[in-house]
């Protein structure tokens, strides 16, 4: 959800908070949203807390290795399937948990499984637990017309997380269906985490306390027409609902399809939650009904997902949508949101204003808004604003194509501000109070078409090919080639490579000369309407790689205590060469580390710490690296540096001020791609050196240190000193 309405909405919030479980630290964590920090407070793990108590109900725990019919007319305490291939018929028969509990105290799971597969259940209810049904490391599951309704539910519970339980959590559980369920009155009504090609499909999750369904690493699902309503935690005269959401997807989540579902009256209706930089990509929207949503009826702030044919009505915003490059936006309703008699927190466009689609506060590149009914909003029926806080020197609103909307009785049809290049063309203005456009500063390279577009009128297909990494100063090709018009119209072709020329032709021929981030972007056009198309480009250059390049048997891992500057040895890692993802070279450096201690942990090479390196007339370290940090909180500053010298002489290199440059990307891109680095051996502006820096280093170590305890992944490529 948006953050709370500021004196200074465009201010920079800080939030500080205690969270490892290994001694507590403190941490700050500039430039969040608030909701997104205030979500991330008080984390409960290790929340399949149902496993540890299955025998928690009323009677003896029933163990089932074969066919089973229960009888109706009994009542049952627990159930653990200890065998594959089985199939339980409920008959209606309830499972009763302990009696007499506030519903936050409910203890135990009333059908639990593990490494188990190729499970029916069916016609079986549960209530009085903490969780209805939990099945870890499965697959070929059949769940149908089961009722785990009034199990664990919090209400009252404030912000964050307070663990996964309620009605069904699956982990690691693959292809496999849920049907016709019910899980309503429990915190979450379905928690899919590191679960795979499952399909969700006629359930009813509503009516919760958290969410009703929630995606953790859950990828190529297909959840449709669910009713997944009123997943909402507030009380009368609150503002924000404390992160509750219908659906929530974070953390890896990819390539899901959500088709026809009911996801409304929620704190969201669907929220794509991105708190440890993580994004969720990839997913498909059609036909869900996600209105009425106290804050935001669609909230995404993840790249590359498709929204088609949704309703986000009366809500506080439509769409919110920050950090969502890539994205589609076709044939949505984003109507009536903000008004004064209806849901309208946290109102950041001018005159306290809202929107039906809003782009803010996170970046915006190469979007695609079309054919979209925005109708009485109390704003914008469409907004773009790039970023407020350094008046758009730091991004912009940038490569939009917005053709074809309904922009109808809003204060202003389109508003825009701090964006470059926009192609607008065929929109139906009518009746918005203030103005049809407002471009209220720092818009540049802005085309306007008012002509009407023939409703049979189709876009064309833009294909864009050509490398995604190329060599600094070395001329590479993207051409179209592939790009066709279903009418078979010529096409025309313009280019953007971010020095601030637009270029025309079917072929694009360009040098980059640092090595670096760069975007192409690509309109294709039949003279009507407008494709947009891109390539995020990788510019490299020359380097002398330093165990980057087949040298994973050289690396070893320590774990460092950064108070007293000690070794010692918990975590442990595996090295390997990496020759698909990479680009340097022909391998990269894959390091997964696992299990983590919590500390600072330094990746050396080489291991035997005896190399001659002279650091005469060098001035920096140089690699590019993509890292993946499931726990929700992040990271804890860094990455940090060590030169290692003769005996124990080191020289420790790391961000000034405790910035957190992990986080702190220069590009958003870089949350799921890769980051150039170039750390100052000496220090400068952005990093601080202690220690002498020694004649000849005999060792370097990249150190990484997180909040939590989840598994670390790293792809580490070019090291050189430069």
């Amino acid at each position: 959800m948006t953050p709370p309405q500021l004196a200074n909405p465009e201010a920079t919030m800080r939030t500080t908070f205690i969270c490892r479980s290994a001694g507590l630290r403190a941490v700050s964590c500039p430039g969040w949203p608030a909701h997104g920090l205030l979500g991330a407070l008080f984390i409960t793990h290790g929340a399949l807390g149902g496993f540890a108590h299955a025998a928690a109900g009323a009677g003896p725990v029933l163990e089932v290795t074969s066919d089973i019919s229960l009888d109706p007319r009994r009542t049952y305490g627990a159930i653990v399937v200890k065998q594959s291939g089985v199939t339980i018929e409920g008959h209606g028969a309830w499972l009763v948990g302990a009696a007499g509990r506030a519903t936050k105290d409910f203890k135990g799971t009333a059908i639990s499984a593990e490494g188990v597969s190729g499970v029916t259940l069916k016609n079986v209810n549960a209530k009085g637990w903490e969780t209805g049904l939990a099945v870890r490391d499965g697959e070929g599951w059949t769940v149908e017309g089961c009722n785990f309704s009034d199990n664990f539910h919090d209400p009252e519970f404030g912000w964050g997380e307070n663990g996964r339980r309620g009605g069904i959590v699956w982990e690691r559980v693959r292809q496999s269906m849920l049907k016709n369920n019910k899980a309503n009155r429990v915190w979450d009504g379905c928690v899919l985490v590191d679960s795979n090609d499952n399909v969700l499909e006629g359930n009813d999750f509503s009516h919760t306390s958290n969410t009703c369904l929630k995606l953790w690493t859950a990828s190529r699902n297909t959840i449709r027409r669910n009713v997944l309503s009123h997943g909402i935690r507030i009380t009368p005269g609150e503002v924000h609902a404390r992160d509750s959401t219908s659906v929530l997807i974070e953390s890896g989540s990819d390539h899901n399809r959500f088709l026809d579902n009911d996801c409304t009256h929620g704190g969201d209706g669907i929220f794509v939650r991105v708190l440890n930089n993580w994004c969720s990509t990839g997913n498909y929207f059609e036909g869900n009904d996600c209105s009425y949503a106290n804050n935001n009826a669609i909230e995404c702030w993840a790249p590359g997902n498709e929204f088609v044919k949704n309703k986000a009505n009366h809500s506080s915003y439509g769409f919110w949508m920050g950090g969502s490059d890539h994205t589609r936006l076709i044939e949505n309703e984003a109507s009536f949101n903000g008004l004064t008699d209806g849901f309208h927190n946290s109102p950041h466009l001018p005159g306290n204003g809202h929107a039906g689609i809003v782009f803010m506060f996170g970046t915006s590149t190469h979007t695609l808004v079309r054919g979209n009914i925005c109708e009485g909003n109390n704003g914008a029926g469409i907004a773009l604003v790039g970023d407020l806080q350094s008046e758009g020197a730091k991004w912009r609103a940038s490569h939009w194509v917005i053709e074809r909307n309904v922009l109808a009785g809003n204060r202003w049809g389109l508003y825009a501000k701090h964006a470059d290049w926009i192609t607008v063309a065929g929109n139906d203005y009518r009746d918005n109070t203030a103005q049809n456009v407002l471009l209220d500063g720092d818009v540049t390279r802005f085309t306007a078409s008012e002509n009407r577009i023939d409703p049979a009128a189709q876009p064309p297909l833009a294909k864009l090919a050509g490398p995604a990494s190329v060599h600094a100063g070395t001329a590479a090709v993207w051409e179209t080639s592939a790009s066709r018009d279903p009418a078979n119209v010529p096409l025309t072709f313009t280019w953007d490579v971010g020095d601030g020329l637009l270029r025309s032709g079917a072929k694009l021929e360009h040098t980059f000369g640092t090595a670096g981030f760069h975007r192409v972007g690509l309109n294709v056009s039949n003279g009507v309407l407008t494709e947009p198309a891109w390539r995020d480009v990788y510019v490299t250059h020359d380097v002398n790689e330093l165990g980057t390049e087949g040298e994973a048997a050289n690396w070893s891992i320590e774990d460092f205590n950064e108070r007293t500057r000690s070794v010692h040895q918990s975590s442990r890692a595996a090295f390997t060469n990496e020759p698909t993802d990479r680009l340097i070279g022909q391998s990269a450096l894959r390091v997964v580390i696992q299990p983590y201690a919590g500390l600072r942990a330094a990746l050396t090479y080489p291991k035997t710490r005896d190399a001659i390196w002279p650091l005469a007339g060098k001035t920096k370290l140089s690699f590019w690296l993509k890292a993946i940090n499931a726990d929700v909180t992040g990271w804890q500053g860094g990455p940090f540096l060590v030169i290692h010298g003769d005996g124990e002489k080191r020289c420790f290199i790391e961000p000034k001020a405790g910035r957190d440059l992990m986080r702190e990307a220069d590009y958003s891109e870089a949350r799921e791609g890769w980051r150039f680095f170039e750390i100052p051996l000496r220090g400068d502006g952005r990093w601080q050196a202690d220690g002498d820096l020694p004649a000849t280093a005999r060792a370097v170590s990249l150190a990484f240190d997180s909040w939590g305890g989840p598994t670390l992944r790293f792809w580490i490529d070019g090291l050189a000193l430069e």
